[in-house]
Parts: structure tokens; sequence; C-alpha cells
């Protein structure tokens, strides 16, 4: 069969991409940014389109030939550039036309649990209004709705539990309601099923875990499968709880996809059960327990590493983009003597003032950029060589400076070890 995936690069995307490539399918994968997924998964074909802003004829040209489509494109909350009505509702307008131009019959369709029974969030109206127009599409469709997934990868809900779990203490925030957790393989496993010719269609049904529990079970599940201690557990106060949300969402607006923002507050609140039954029913798949797939895969030194940094990571973003802005205020303001004096004994004379102000202006430009995640990495590039360059010429100019008891040219050397930190743990996938 010749099947297409759309948002074949995200989590469930690109596990059912490799499932449908291992049983022997040709497999075209769909997504924005396909580089690297294109050198990680060899067995698909790979396109860059945006179904956000695709157009029914665009996006029938790759559909063409096709014996089913998959449509694991999503997206939590609006960002720069991003919106969840684009996606989940002009994008599945947009799918819908382009199967009907392309003649494909059968869509399997990834939506979330609970989106059927009430939206507290724009995630959750926008991810029922595009399950509606699919099921009156007239087309042959298969709507998924999974519960939390996690997998042996780690991103969003996975990605968070183990960072919670690494903490000694584990912040149980307000309003957290029971979840039953599917895993991701049981996911890929089911859209395996229902893109087979002959597999039953229009149906809608929810893929949830056999268990249902709580947020503060799923991480003591997490802690004893990353050979942790029992951790003691703080009720975060609504008060702080509603300020770190906000702060994600501030995030969220530089580009940046922080675990805990407002949508999340929402999604939680209403938590992810559903009757696995059905779904037993008609494929035949027994979904694990978060238990028994955890003890499965024991964790290893590269899961308590990515576990202790997952949090760490925002601190990390966050202090070294201040840490630039605030040079470069500071020399522009309290410290700007100080800098051109410098300046005069290292030999610079008249240049001296011009020096601090464009030294001064580089350093904000470097921490804004670190804050903005679309020009992150290349700013954390010009704080490489700029923080080399000022050992370079210190060194030149002013030699004394490595003696200096406050260690100027010292502390650099930190400085550069976080950066080269900061630009290996980047990427979010």
């Amino acid at each position: 069969m010749r099947i297409i995936v759309l948002g074949a690069t995200g989590l469930i995307g690109s596990a059912v991409l490799a499932r449908l490539a291992s049983a022997g399918h040709e497999v075209v994968g769909l997504a924005r940014n396909t580089e690297t997924a294109a050198r990680t998964l060899p067995k698909g074909r790979f396109v860059a389109l945006d179904l956000g802003t695709a157009t029914p004829e665009q996006l029938a040209r790759e559909l063409d030939s096709a014996d089913a489509v998959v449509n694991a494109a999503g997206l939590l909350q609006d960002g720069p550039g991003e919106s969840v009505a684009r996606v989940h509702v002009s994008g599945m307008a947009t799918l819908i036309a382009a199967c009907h131009l392309a003649r494909v019959r059968r869509v399997v369709h990834i939506s979330a649990i609970g989106v059927d029974t009430g939206a507290p969030s724009d995630f959750s109206r926008t991810k029922q209004q595009g399950d509606a127009l699919l099921a009156a599409s007239g087309l042959d469709h298969v709507i998924l709705r999974p519960s939390v997934v996690v997998g042996r990868r780690a991103y969003g809900g996975s990605a968070l539990f183990r960072g919670l779990a690494a903490l000694p203490v584990f912040p149980l925030f307000p309003d957290t309601a029971d979840l039953q957790i599917v895993q991701l393989d049981d996911v890929a496993e089911a859209v395996a099923f229902f893109v087979a010719p002959g597999a039953p269609a229009d149906v809608e049904m929810d893929l949830a875990g056999p268990e249902r529990l709580s947020l503060e079970a799923v991480i003591a599940t997490y802690r004893r499968w990353l050979g942790f201690a029992p951790a003691r557990t703080v009720r975060v106060p609504g008060g702080i709880a509603r300020v770190m949300y906000r702060l994600g969402d501030a995030l969220g607006r530089l580009g940046w996809r922080p675990p805990l923002r407002s949508t999340v507050a929402r999604e939680i609140a209403r938590g992810a059960t559903g009757d696995p039954g059905p779904w037993m029913g008609m494929t035949g798949i027994r979904p694990q327990s978060l238990a028994d797939a955890l003890a499965a895969e024991p964790a290893g030194v590269q899961e308590r590493w990515f576990a202790a940094l997952y949090l760490l990571k925002p601190a990390i973003f966050v202090l070294f983009a201040l840490f630039w802005i605030v040079t470069g205020l500071l020399s522009l303001g309290p410290a700007y003597d100080a800098g051109v004096a410098l300046l005069k004994e290292g030999g610079a004379g008249a240049l001296a003032a011009p020096l601090a102000i464009g030294g001064a202006l580089a350093d904000l430009a470097i921490g804004l950029g670190i804050a903005v995640r679309r020009t992150t990495r290349m700013a954390l590039w010009a704080a490489l060589a700029v923080s080399l360059l000022y050992v370079v010429a210190g060194t030149a100019l002013l030699p004394r400076l490595w003696l200096d008891p406050l260690g100027p040219l010292v502390k650099i050397a930190p400085v550069v070890m976080l950066n080269l930190v900061a630009l290996a743990i980047l990427r979010d996938r």
C-alpha cells in the first residue's frame, strides 16, 4: 500500500511512519521540516509541506495514487506563526478537499481523548471542529482519540513525566485529574490496523490505557523506572501554579514550547480517561499498562541524564539570555565609564567609546536572539564567537586581566562551556 502520513516528524507521526514502513508499505511523510527525519527514518520518503498553509491542490499532488492517509498533524497552543485553528480546522478542510481531488477514500485521523465531551481550551475546541468536518466528509474515516501518549521516545507528556520524576521533591499542581496513559507502540499498532484493506470505517474511538492513575502515581512509576527513591510530595499553591502557566505562555510567544502552559492547565484539570473496551474488541489490541511497558525496557544512563536535564533546560536558556542582556545593559549604564577606561588603557584611544557601545549592543543582540526560539541557535554561535573574541582581545590588549582577583577572563571559560551545553540540548526532538 501507498500511505501518506501528515505530521510525520511528530511523536505519533514518526512512530506510525516507522511501523507502516516496517510492514513493507510505501510510506510518504509530510511535515513542515523534514531534513532530520529523512536521515533518521530512511525507510520513508519525506516531503516538506505545511498542512496549515497548503492548498488542496498542493496536497492532492502528494496524495496521488495513495491508498490511505494518516493525519497525525497537531498543535497544542498558538505560537509565532502557529495556529491551532489553522492546523486542526483549516488543515482538516484542506485535507478533505485534497482527498476528494486525489480520489483517496480512507483517512485515519489522530485526535485527542475527551474533545468530544467538552472544550476547555482552544486545542480541544479546534480538535472537535476538525473531527466533525471529517465525520461529515463522506470519506471512509477513522477518528482515533488517544489519551496521554508515552513511549521510549521522550516528547510532550512522556518528557514532562520524566523531568518531574527526576526532582527530589514532587510538586503536585492543583486540579489534576486522572490519566489513562497509552503507549506509543499501541497507538501505532491501532493505526496499522485501520489502514489495512477491509478494516472498519466510519469509526470514532478512544485509545485509553488499561488503568486510571493519578498524576502522582504516574510520576512515582517513572521514579521507580529511573531507579530513584520515592520523593516527598509538596502541593503547589494555586497562585504560584497560575504564575508558572503564564510564564510558560510568555515563553510560548517567543517560539518555545514549554510543558507548562495554560492549555495544559485546562486539559489536565479535565483529565484523560476513557473506555478501552471498544478499541480492544474491534482490533484485538490489548493496551499495555504504564508499569509493564516501562519494565519491558529498563532505563539506562541516557534516560537518567535526560530526566535530570529536562527541567534544567528552560532555566539554562532563560538565565543565559538574561546574562547577555544584563551584561549589555550594564555596559551601557553603570559600567560604561569603567569599560571605556579599560579600552583606553589597552590602546583604543578615540575608539574606546564606540567600541564600548558596540560591544554592549552586541551583548544585547545576543541575549535577545537567545530568548527568541527562531534565532536561538544563531545567537548561541554568535555568543560563542564573541566570548572567544573577548578572550583573544583581552589577552592581547590587557593581559593583566588574567591575574585580576575577580577573574574577568578566567570566568569566560564556564560561560563558553554553558554555551556548548545549550547548543547540545537545544533540539526538542
